[in-house]
């Protein structure tokens, strides 16, 4: 046997090699096509750099590409060069990879060598374990024949020829490696006096492992994976892998492929769609391929011969043609096989067509545009005509009736068949069960009887009418039943224990709908202007959309798992729609209803977003919840509803005093009234608010509140107060929170947005201490946020506290005590320049402290015992960071690019249990000192940073 090993020779541009030198050009432009290159048609390098000839093999050597900088092709693109693959990665340094400094280092190593021209020797391992580099750009699985080519060591710089030799494991011949220690210098590069044979890279991994590890890559990224060692290459080309080989849309020649079916004779599945000689290829591989199963080929011609070769295949089951021209086009193509199972001919161009397959399963002959078809396929279950324009009805028949054993038959859009061919089908096929009839409009499914069916899918069939559904009700294990666009159909009564689903859609003359079964889930009612009656009974059906039906007059419902129902734009619905949901009713369990633009009234209403809603009386004594939000022309509204516990009046921008008051005192049980956007409320309508003793919660944002006296005297149980974007508001509308001690209750206040000042701020922190949730996002009169910290802060606060019932002993208790506030946003406040919170604030609770975007924010000193959250991302002015948090774990740093690495350090060092840190686009913080952060915070488990450490 012809030695394995291969040795190039690398020479200078100036010395020739010994060869033959008729086929030297030739072979040199293959070489330099499939590298990519522009150079000459000799192949030489646009560098300068020599050539290397071709050394055959007895069998093809593996090759790869070296990565180069090349935009990657998407894999499964047609390649505008040969391809390469499995079995030959070829090899390719080119300069253009690297920067103008490895150049310049490279100029001295070639200047040395040209004083010294000698050849130098690469020396290759046998095929199976050959060693390259290859890119995503470059490779593909495609084999080529076994050629490499490498640029001239002169050409590299010091970096390139390590990068190189990285890249190829070399022996001495008996697997010792040529590389030790002493060769490398202090930096640990390889000493440029070493030859090129002397090094070897070891990849410790097991084959086990590997092969583990390859299961799970595809074609390309196991031709990447194998490019990089030889252990690796060894692993990627195992048999296993390869059962499929996959060339679609991929240039391939006759002899790559030849060899591809050679080294992979077991592969059971081959697919050559869009490959442009895919007619001669595939007469290889029905001769190499002995264990082929899978053949999938389109986007081209497949002559006669293809078909009488496919019985020398045997064991193929699956056949798979698409797009493709069969035949000569004057003869019959016929498809013989003993053991094919599946075939697929789909938007092919063939005249006639004859399959005589005994064990066939599955035929699919979709947009195909045969003129006669011939069916001997005695066990055939499955058959698909769609979209077959040319077929006759005659030959739709024959073939269909032809096969006993049918369950599955598609004649969607072939508009030739009749109820005729249906009947004579019925009757041939007992098994049927499946049947799509859509598009044909000679259809009128009467007098069919199919017992078995369960799907049957009648769409856009103008034949379709009310004495259909006589039919139709006689199938009785029918599950699933599509009707749309069948503008005859008036009217639907169907009592089927099996029905699942049906889709009525677009029906202009349908008035009537009544469904009785036990297992309905699926009801899809959509486009029936005229329909005015619907009835459903069914124990398994949870959500019912009849959204639009403006006729829909009568709804009895008998579903006793319904939750949801959605009857927006029904405008023909009166109140007599609430009997159907009532505690009497047949929907025990609803929980949503959806009745937009729906004037009626329920215990649990949601009018959403009615927009010509502008009179609305509603009288329910057991109504829970009111949602009124977005009824823009809203006026009038009287709301009887003793029982209320929330209503939500948003965006009800004509809401106004008089209609409030009436809701509010007939009403007054509700909790939480939503009043957000609400722009004509005023003094008077809040006055009001003193009927609801049980309010805790009241949103009052976007509105043009001015005076929040009426809310501080009636609403004393108040726990959430919302005022977000209420611009007119003044520090004098909050004196009496922070000066009287005034909603006792409330925990959670929004001023986002507000045009509140920097006293009123400073004191509504200091002094209401029972607040435990506090907005201030996008404050811009937010100045600084200096809290307890001086005895300028002391006396602010207890002037702010001072009233005549108040002593100088419970002055100073308020100051001590504990605040119980735990979370504080303040997202967007462009003017806050200091945070500055001491022990002596008594925060105690604090636990998550949020300043992101505050771009002006130079300095953060923080003494919290309990904080564990602290965002400070996109503070880009942040210099002085100073923080004495044992439990914070969360610190988040994003874009703070003024923040120094000294005092990052300095602050995280008292954080004894910080877990996250963030310092991404933080241009002061060196990834390379993370293990410093690490060690000044052992409690560290994750840096997250853009950069690499």
């Amino acid at each position: 046997m012809a030695d394995w090993r291969m040795k190039g020779v690398i020479v200078d541009d100036d010395e020739s090699v010994d060869g033959d030198g008729e086929d030297e050009e030739l072979d040199e432009l293959d070489l330099g096509l499939s590298l990519g290159w522009r150079g000459s048609k000799t192949g030489s390098s646009s560098q300068g750099g020599s050539r290397m000839r071709r050394s055959p093999f007895e069998t093809r050597a593996p090759s790869s590409s070296l990565a180069r900088a090349s935009p990657v092709r998407p894999f499964g693109e047609e390649l505008e060069e040969p391809s390469i693959g499995p079995l030959s990665w070829e090899v390719a340094l080119n300069d253009e990879a690297f920067g103008e400094t490895e150049r310049k280092n490279g100029e001295k190593d070639r200047a040395h060598d040209s004083q010294h021209k000698r050849a130098k020797v690469l020396e290759f391992g046998e095929p199976s374990q050959y060693s390259a580099a290859s890119s995503g750009a470059e490779a593909s699985f495609l084999p080529v024949s076994g050629e490499c080519e490498c640029q001239s060591s002169l050409d590299l710089s010091k970096y390139q020829i390590s990068h190189y030799l990285s890249l190829f494991q070399n022996d001495d011949g008996g697997g010792k490696s040529s590389i030790s220690n002493d060769d490398r210098d202090a930096d640990g590069d390889i000493s440029g006096s070493r030859n090129v044979e002397d090094v070897e890279v070891r990849m410790d991994l097991s084959d086990d492992l590997l092969h583990q590890i390859f299961s799970f890559l595809d074609h390309k990224d196991l031709c990447r994976a194998g490019a990089t060692c030889k252990q690796w290459l060894s692993a990627s080309m195992h048999e296993e892998f390869w059962r499929c080989l996959n060339f679609e849309n991929t240039r391939i020649s006759e002899e790559n492929f030849v060899t591809t079916c050679q080294r992979y004779p077991n592969a059971t599945e081959l697919n050559l769609s869009g490959v442009l000689n895919a007619d001669v290829l595939v007469m290889e591989a029905l001769t190499s391929l002995r264990h082929l199963e899978t053949l999938i080929l389109g986007k081209g011609q497949l002559s006669d011969g293809f078909f009488f070769a496919l019985a020398d295949c045997p064991a193929l089951t699956t056949l798979s043609i698409c797009d493709a021209s069969l035949g000569n086009g004057l003869h019959e193509v016929t498809v013989y096989h003993e053991r094919l199972r599946d075939l697929h001919i789909v938007k092919c161009r063939v005249l006639r067509i004859s399959v005589r397959c005994s064990q066939l399963y599955t035929l699919s002959l979709k947009r195909t545009t045969m003129a006669n078809v011939t069916l001997q396929c005695p066990k055939l279950h499955e058959l698909d005509f769609s979209s077959c324009h040319k077929l006759s009805e005659s030959a739709i028949r024959q073939a269909a009736i032809g096969c006993p054993l049918l369950a599955l038959l598609d004649m969607s859009s072939c508009s030739c068949v009749s109820d005729d061919t249906l009947r004579e089908i019925a009757l041939t096929c007992p098994n049927l069960s499946v049947l799509d009839a859509s598009y044909c409009p000679n259809i009128a499914f009467e007098s069919v009887t199919l017992p078995m069916l369960v799907d049957l899918k009648l769409q856009s069939c103008e034949g379709i009418g009310s004495a259909s559904m006589h039919a139709i009700a006689n199938c009785r294990m029918l599950k699933a039943l599509q009707l749309d666009n069948c503008g005859l159909l008036t009217s639907v009564s169907l009592d089927l224990p099996h029905l699942r689903s049906i889709s009525l859609v677009h029906l202009r003359k349908f008035v009537e709908l009544n469904l009785r079964s036990p297992v309905l889930s699926y009801v899809k009612v959509s486009r029936c202007s005229a329909l005015h009656r619907i009835s459903i009974i069914s124990n398994a059906l949870q959500k019912l959309v009849l959204q639009k039906q403006e006729s829909l007059a009568s709804l009895t419902l008998q579903c006793h798992n319904l939750i949801d129902v959605d009857l927006s734009d029904c405008e023909s619905l009166t109140n007599s729609i609430c009997k159907v949901f009532s505690d009497g009713g047949g929907c025990p369990m609803l929980r949503s209803l959806i009745l937009d633009n729906c004037e009626v009234g329920l215990e649990s209403l949601n009018l959403g977003i009615c927009p010509k809603l502008s009179v609305l009386e509603i009288e329910a004594p057991k109504m829970l919840i009111l949602e009124l939000k977005g009824c823009g022309v809203l006026s009038q509204a009287s709301i009887n509803c003793p029982c209320l516990k929330s209503l939500d009046a948003s965006f009800c921008r004509q809401f106004v005093d008089d209609s409030l008051s009436t809701t509010v005192a007939l009403c007054p049980n509700i909790e939480c009234l939503i009043l957000s956007s609400c722009l004509s409320v005023g003094i008077d309508g809040l006055s009001s608010l003193h009927w609801l003793r049980q309010l805790t919660l009241l949103d009052l944002s976007y509105t043009f509140l001015t005076n929040l006296q009426p809310v501080v005297d009636t609403c004393s149980q108040l726990m959430i107060l919302k005022l977000s974007a209420c611009k007119y508001l003044t520090d004098s509308s909050l004196e009496a929170l922070y000066k009287k001690g005034a909603l006792p209750a409330l925990i959670d206040l929004d001023l986002s947005y507000s045009s509140i000042g920097q006293t009123a701020i400073s004191a509504l922190l200091s002094c209401c201490t029972n607040l435990v949730h506090v907005n201030l996002n996008g404050c811009t009169n937010l100045c600084q946020l200096v809290w307890g910290s001086s005895n300028h802060s002391s006396e602010m606060l207890l002037d702010a506290c001072s009233s005549n019932s108040t002593t100088m002993a419970s002055k100073v208790a308020l100051r001590k005590s504990d605040h119980l506030l735990e979370v504080l946003n303040c997202t967007g406040c462009p003017n806050v320049k200091k945070i500055l919170i001491p022990s002596t604030a008594n925060c105690l609770y604090l636990s998550k402290l949020n300043f992101n975007l505050s771009t002006s924010l130079k300095e953060v000193d923080l003494t919290c015992i309990s904080l564990c959250t602290l965002n400070l991302s996109y503070c880009s002015s942040v210099e002085i960071l100073r923080l004495d948090c044992p439990k914070l774990t969360n610190l988040q740093l994003l874009a703070c690019s003024m923040l120094a690495e000294e005092e990052l350090e300095s602050a995280i060092s008292h954080c004894h249990m910080l877990e996250i840190l963030n310092v991404h686009s933080c241009s002061k913080i060196n990834a390379g000192d993370f293990w410093r952060l690490r060690m000044v915070c052992p409690s560290l488990k994750r840096i997250q940073s853009g950069l690499v450490g």
